[in-house]
């Protein structure tokens, strides 16, 4: 099975009852594509969304969405990169998501590299380093953190000269 990771823009916010709506009401057409629902993260705007699921591939995923009536949205494949010792405890603690997008496909080693060489300053601004999903063209990532709030993890990003796309506090929705 291959991670798939669905990313919408809302132009009104969801609420946990939308969250909850979307998710009933999507489990038949998952189920008959072989699609497992693995969680989402809801900004706390209500109008950014990234989802993850497990499937066949993507084209799954796609037909499972089209047909449960959900609107386009962008759909990749991807990879999940923790540092060693994350426990499940401390996924579930996260709170910040940084999006980053790059025009040509990057190495995660390289990143990493730098996030490293930055581990001070993450350190300083008590902002603690979840999980990656990698898309596998290398050219989409989303980073999840535990941080008293979106600003110090914008901060420690912008100190350890990261390439960042959006950054945001999320709200978990998880089975």
């Amino acid at each position: 099975m291959t991670d798939v990771f669905v990313e919408r823009h809302w132009d009104r916010p969801l609420t946990a009852d939308d969250m909850h709506s979307m998710i009933e009401a999507a489990a038949g057409c998952l189920a008959i594509h072989r699609v497992s629902w693995r969680g989402s993260l809801l900004s706390a705007d209500g109008q950014e969304l990234l989802c993850r699921f497990t499937a066949p591939d993507v084209e799954s995923i796609r037909i499972a969405l089209r047909q449960a009536g959900s609107p386009s949205a962008a759909v990749w494949a991807g990879t999940l990169h923790s540092p060693p010792g994350v426990t499940d405890a401390e996924r579930l603690q996260a709170n910040v998501l940084v999006t980053r997008r790059f025009t040509e496909p990057t190495e995660l080693a390289a990143l990493q590299a730098i996030e490293d060489a930055a581990a001070d300053c993450l350190k300083m601004h008590r902002v603690q380093f979840i999980e990656t999903f990698f898309s596998v063209d290398r050219r989409r990532m989303c980073c999840l953190y535990r941080a008293p709030d979106a600003e110090s993890v914008r901060i420690a990003q912008h100190t350890a000269g990261m390439p960042v796309e959006r950054v945001f506090a999320f709200r978990q929705f998880r089975r």
